[in-house]
């Protein structure tokens, strides 16, 4: 007999037999099968997320004030600073864990600071945001540059750059779900894919011309998309749309927004 499981997180949920055997014993899964449960982030994503459009940009916004007294972050903020990373299994689990926690530290800081019209006012020239105590796991404290620069980008997988959010209007749009490793390499997909096709903040051709205006994104990042083939390399990879840019097309950079992606 084959004891059927499904892919998405459980929690303490007992899988019942048949009836006979049912009579003699259950089997029970006392953890998660992941070795941290995102559900509450899950929800919070869930009902707070809001397609929003501010200086002519589309984006999924985040609703920050609706969020200012959640219980619910909160005991997602206290687990993740109990939790070991030592338990985390394999790469994909290892790459979603640290997505979602930058972006939950993010919110976390926002939320900390609300209101703001910007993240980068949590800090200051001398002493800027991405470099101020964000959130502890396991007991550690980390910064948003100790997440992206010392744990995600050494894992060389250019696309985090379109799943981390800097709680930012040009940034990669916050998806309205938590990442999960069963599902992160269709996730990620769709993040590249609908931030390429927001021509105000990912992508736009110019056929005429023979350019290409990019995210700021793929300027600060461009080293990390060299075993992709490079930037244009990794455009001509994605599928989807009239994305077949060619080597001679030179490539121009769009204006960055910095304010918040707060859901308007």
């Amino acid at each position: 007999m084959t004891l059927m499981v499904s892919s998405q997180p459980i929690s303490k949920r007992c899988w019942q037999l048949p009836a006979i055997a049912a009579l003699f014993f259950s089997v029970c899964l006392p953890q998660t099968l992941y070795a941290f449960d995102f559900s509450e982030w899950d929800s919070i994503l869930k009902k707070n997320t809001l397609l929003s459009n501010h200086a002519g940009i589309g984006f999924t916004g985040m609703d920050y004030a609706a969020i200012l007294n959640s219980r619910e972050f909160d005991r997602l903020v206290a687990s993740l600073e109990s939790f070991s990373p030592e338990e985390l299994r394999g790469r994909e689990e290892t790459l979603a864990f640290w997505i979602n926690v930058y972006n939950i530290f993010a919110v976390k800081i926002v939320r900390e600071h609300f209101p703001v019209t910007s993240i980068k006012d949590a800090g200051s020239i001398l002493s800027p945001v991405w470099s101020a105590p964000a959130g502890k796991v396991g007991g550690k404290m980390y910064t948003l540059n100790n997440i992206e620069h010392e744990i995600l980008r050494p894992m060389n997988e250019p696309a985090i750059h379109f799943a981390i959010v800097c709680a930012s209007v040009s940034c990669p749009d916050m998806r309205p779900e938590a990442y999960t490793a069963p599902m992160l390499k269709d996730q990620m997909k769709s993040q590249i894919s609908r931030f390429l096709d927001n021509r105000e903040k990912g992508m736009r051709i110019d056929r005429e011309k023979k350019t290409v205006q990019l995210s700021m994104i793929f300027h600060w990042y461009e080293k990390d998309f060299t075993g992709a083939g490079g930037i244009i390399g990794f455009l001509n990879s994605e599928p989807g749309g009239n994305r077949n840019i060619p080597k001679d097309y030179k490539i121009k950079y769009l204006s960055y927004n910095w304010d918040l992606n707060a859901a308007r």
